[in-house]
């Protein structure tokens, strides 16, 4: 039997999952904010109430409470339908617990299907991502030493050749060397330290706003929609920047590709808003920050949507496949997610930052 501690329940606060704590009776005696949040009711309003009077409970649903308060086990269900009254079903997993507490005696919590496949999809994605940054980094110090070597090799050559037409060729293996180190030194960037702070922002985004305007000067414009009363948050500014940087420049890469192809003038809209009661990671935070970024492109490649995140992936000519890794990996580092929905004419990434 799980117990509770004697002090309010605010413990459950900071859970992911939906937990509704009842009486022998079947009352309502405490919904932490996951609850409410799924269920669109109140703790203060609800608390006190019967069960089956807030919410229409499948009769297995209601036979497995029974048969825990009568036989202090556990039940575990799949696919549960429950609706509210009144309203639509929704289909849940959820276990029940006996408690051993004077004033509560059940504790239901209560999962989602579609959150709970999210989660999963989120770990399986930070999962393979790490694995293949491993493999990266593995490769990239496998390749700097070899790399340096024919750098210098083709310096030594190019002081021994008289014909200056030869140089040429020893030019292009210098450059090429040259560019595969920056290239391998972006590889292994995501993993300085974080230098957390307070920031604003509004201001982070006005300054990626600056940068783009100031290269792309005539293919775009962009629209703010701000919430200006969102706190401060504390992350690494420097990486927050990078973050908006790289996804506006591949938005801005796409439309001046478009525009080129005489579509006219593109738009890239950054909008910010307060999140609440939201799970990032499955940790349950009540305020975040939420920033869109959103363009009227022509969108991401279908080929490549599902794999957009992983390194040296680009749905562009000549583009490395590092920006958007960059962009996932820091935003991990600040314990928050990044989402991206996109078809021609609108794609949306979507950041959650938590407010500590």
């Amino acid at each position: 039997m799980q117990e509770i501690p004697d002090c309010p329940f605010g413990g459950l606060d900071f859970l992911s999952s939906a937990v509704i704590l009842l009486d022998r009776g079947l009352v309502i005696r405490y919904l932490n904010p996951a609850a409410e949040n799924l269920l669109g009711i109140s703790n203060r309003v609800f608390a006190g109430c019967p069960l089956g009077g807030v919410i229409d409970c499948p009769p297995k649903l209601l036979s497995a409470l029974t048969s825990v308060l009568d036989h202090g086990w556990s039940y575990t269900g799949q696919n549960v339908e429950l609706r509210l009254t009144g309203g639509d079903a929704l289909p849940l997993n959820c276990t029940v617990n006996p408690v051993e507490s004077p004033e509560v005696a059940l504790l239901v919590e209560l999962w989602p299907i579609d959150q709970q496949l999210r989660a999963t999809r989120e770990e399986r994605l930070v999962e393979q991502q790490h694995a293949s940054r491993e493999l990266i980094r593995n490769l990239v110090h496998e390749i700097k030493n070899p790399l340096g070597g024919i750098r210098g090799a083709a310096q030594l050559l190019e002081g021994e050749l008289s014909n200056p037409g030869l140089r040429e060729y020893t030019q292009v293996i210098i450059k090429e060397a040259d560019r595969l180190q920056e290239l391998m030194r972006r590889l292994l960037s995501p993993h300085r330290p974080m230098q957390p702070g307070p920031v604003n922002i509004h201001e982070i985004l006005e300054r990626v706003r600056a940068l783009l305007t100031a290269e792309f000067p005539t293919v775009l414009s962009v629209h703010r929609d701000y919430d200006t009363s969102l706190p401060e948050l504390v992350g690494d500014r420097e990486q927050l920047i990078q973050v908006f940087l790289n996804i506006v420049r591949n938005a801005a890469q796409a439309i001046s590709g478009q525009t080129e192809g005489g579509e006219g003038r593109g738009q890239i809209t950054l909008r910010t808003r307060a999140a609440r009661q939201v799970t990032l990671f499955k940790r349950r935070h009540r305020l975040a920050i939420e920033v869109q970024v959103i363009d009227d492109g022509p969108g991401i490649p279908e080929d490549i949507r599902e794999r957009m995140f992983y390194p040296l992936v680009s749905g562009r000519a000549g583009g490395s496949g590092l920006g958007l890794t960059l962009a996932q990996s820091f935003v991990q580092q600040h314990q928050g997610t990044i989402d991206c929905e996109s078809r021609p004419g609108h794609t949306c990434f979507t950041i959650r930052l938590p407010l500590a």
